[in-house]
């Protein structure tokens, strides 16, 4: 069975990674070829599937993530992200550093993908974990749920505004869902699931973390470091970029705008590899020749991003080969045909075809697609809020990252996690939220039934009203008239 098959897939990679000591990109290679073989595709396509899964996550994510590394580590090493870690301190407190963690990132990752808002937030964690002297995890949770959360159930982000889309579902109302989704997922999954997570595995809070992926780190006095507002304006330049061609794309779909010159121009430097060439380079000027630090410093800071960055993106495109090999093996197809004729409510439905398309592929992205692809023909049979269906949708597609999503390599080598710290950590914190979410959803659905429910009784209420006090008047009318 296919689903047996990345069962034994995931256990032969930790097998190779854990007990055997190989490296965990030619681990996933040959993890790839095995798990191909086994679930019976021709020996011809196999190189191919691995090339391409390669090929496809690398270029989706390889410009952004090398240019996100080399603007962190720009701002960084000109004292910005020490700056924004010291203000953030100063404003929120110690105690409350990881509510501080959860807005930025929370702002941060409604216009980002997953990957590219935690390159980006990555330097200024570790400046805060520098200077509260706190474990990377203790940030890094909240950091990790707010973004997830925002993934999964916040237009305008990519995610849930195309399952929307598939669905027929408004995007105002996902949006009010979304929040009050979104919420309890981050709280519960961020600063009150970095309790628990102390107690199961403890040892992930006192890793250090991967510091070489940011290179050597300098010591700062505030006085030398830039300005709060320029420092925050050039760490989320791209943020703004990519947030303002959501909107104008928004404004556009709603008012049936054509296409002209002035959109295609905010579309193309909206799109997430132009608005990080752009910030980068913004980064050059305010970082460093405004600040009269050299241009051979700045690039000595971007050589070192790059070089800091070589061994992990291998690992996630290895990552992505794996991932590619179970779509080209049919898994995806198996699993459709499981759902064949069912007559479960389609929230849950959705949650759970999109839950099991995550566990197997790997892919969020392709999870909550394909998971739109099977449940729309039950949509056009049953009475149910789209917009609820498409926040389950997006709940399901984010539970359990594990080895084949490229997401699980970046928390476990940016926080240098072993395997273990790795699952205690980031997989079970994706799948609180998964189930968080849903259960939200369920609460909502539930409560505008009732709602719907209160509703009816009262409108029936004030009709007997009316109803009675019409009767009332035509019986004094009547008796008034045989008394005259």
């Amino acid at each position: 069975m296919p689903l047996l098959t990345v069962a034994l897939g995931v256990v032969l990679l930790l097998v190779l990674i854990s007990v055997l000591k190989l490296n965990t990109f030619v681990s996933l290679l040959i993890t790839a070829f095995a798990v191909s073989m086994f679930l019976g595709m021709p020996l011809g396509d196999i190189v191919t599937s691995i090339q391409n899964g390669i090929g496809a996550t690398l270029s989706s994510i390889a410009i952004i993530f090398g240019l996100g590394a080399m603007l962190g580590r720009v701002v960084a090493d000109a004292g910005g992200a020490h700056r924004i870690a010291i203000t953030l301190i100063d404003k929120f407190g110690k105690k409350q550093i990881q509510w501080a963690v959860v807005v930025a990132s929370f702002i941060i990752g409604i216009a980002l993908f997953f990957e590219v808002g935690l390159v980006l937030l990555i330097p200024i964690i570790f400046s805060i974990v520098r200077e509260l002297k706190v474990s990377p995890m203790h940030l890094g949770i909240p950091m990790l749920a707010a973004l997830l959360a925002t993934h999964g159930f916040l237009p305008p982000h990519p995610g849930p505004t195309v399952i929307a889309g598939q669905y027929g579902a408004d995007l105002g109302t996902v949006l009010l869902y979304g929040i009050m989704c979104a919420i309890p997922a981050v709280w519960i999954g961020g600063p009150l699931f970095t309790k628990l997570s102390k107690k199961i595995v403890p040892n992930a809070f006192n890793k250090t973390g991967n510091l070489s992926a940011q290179g050597d780190q300098k010591e700062f006095n505030i006085e030398e470091t830039p300005k709060f507002g320029i420092s925050l304006l050039t760490a989320t330049f791209p943020v703004i970029l990519m947030m303002f061609k959501t909107i104008v794309d928004l404004i556009v779909e709603v008012m049936g705008l054509g296409e002209n010159f002035l959109i295609t121009i905010v579309n193309f430097i909206g799109t997430p590899a132009v608005a990080m060439l752009l910030s980068l380079l913004i980064a050059f000027y305010t970082m460093g020749i405004a600040r009269k630090i050299s241009v051979k410093s700045v690039m000595n800071s971007c050589s070192a991003a790059a070089a800091g960055i070589g061994m992990m993106l291998l690992i996630i495109g290895g990552g992505g080969a794996f991932k590619q090999v179970l779509i080209d093996g049919g898994v995806g197809d198996y699993i459709a045909k499981l759902f064949t004729d069912t007559n479960i409510s389609p929230i849950i439905l959705s949650w759970v075809v999109a839950a099991i398309l995550r566990i197997a592929l790997g892919s969020a992205t392709v999870a909550a697609i394909s998971t739109a692809g099977l449940v729309i023909p039950l949509l056009a049979t049953s009475d149910v809020n789209l917009a609820l269906v498409t926040l389950a949708t997006g709940a399901g597609s984010s539970i359990a990252s594990h080895v084949n999503d490229a997401g699980f390599w970046m928390v476990k080598e940016y926080f240098g996690l072993s395997l273990k710290e790795t699952f205690g950590t980031w997989t079970l914190l994706s799948t609180v939220v998964s189930v968080v979410g849903l259960g939200m959803v369920l609460l909502l659905d539930i409560s505008i039934a009732i709602g719907v429910i209160v509703i009816a009784l009262v409108a029936v209420v004030k009709i007997l009203i009316l109803l009675k006090q019409y009767t009332n008047n035509k019986k004094r009318s009547s008796i008034n008239k045989n008394i005259s």
